[in-house]
């Protein structure tokens, strides 16, 4: 796999098992995640499982959109994994990835993307998000979302 389009890390004070958990979480991500607005099991799934299927809903000021993810890794406490379609899940755009390494007063985390949109695909991408520079953007994203699962980890 060739490095991520974007990834960042954080240091948090909780357990890595607190940190799989919320991440995990699909209806409660939207309170971390910038563009993610939650999102559901499908097909009878009720929590990750490697294959299992889920929808993500997301926004960008006025524009929405949905997508299909399957979950391609998976090690509680450690590595939760997924991949994006659209159209149907015709369409491959991105890779998600969560490692959480446990140290000795927390946990390590790491969130990172891979875009794998089409070349063709990008303009129609683009035009739906509302996004000219995807990579920027998750970039800031990632942060984002880093911090407010560190405040949210470590509240509680």
């Amino acid at each position: 796999m060739t490095d991520p389009s974007a990834t960042a890390t954080i240091e948090i004070a909780a357990p890595a098992e607190k940190i799989y958990a919320l991440v995990t979480d699909l209806p409660r991500m939207d309170k971390l995640a910038e563009e993610n607005r939650g999102g559901r099991w499908l097909r009878g799934a009720t929590g990750p499982a490697v294959g299992a299927k889920f929808r993500g809903t997301n926004r960008n000021g006025s524009r929405t959109w949905c997508t299909t993810a399957r979950v391609t890794d998976l090690d509680p406490g450690h590595r939760f994994g997924f991949d994006v379609t659209v159209m149907r899940g015709v369409i491959p755009i991105a890779r998600w990835e969560y490692t959480i390494e446990q140290n000795g007063t927390g946990c390590r985390v790491t969130e990172s993307t891979w875009d794998r949109r089409p070349h063709w695909f990008r303009p129609i991408s683009e035009f739906r998000t509302g996004t000219t520079n995807r990579a920027h953007r998750n970039q800031r994203h990632i942060q984002r979302t880093l911090e407010r699962l560190k405040t949210t980890a470590e509240a509680s």
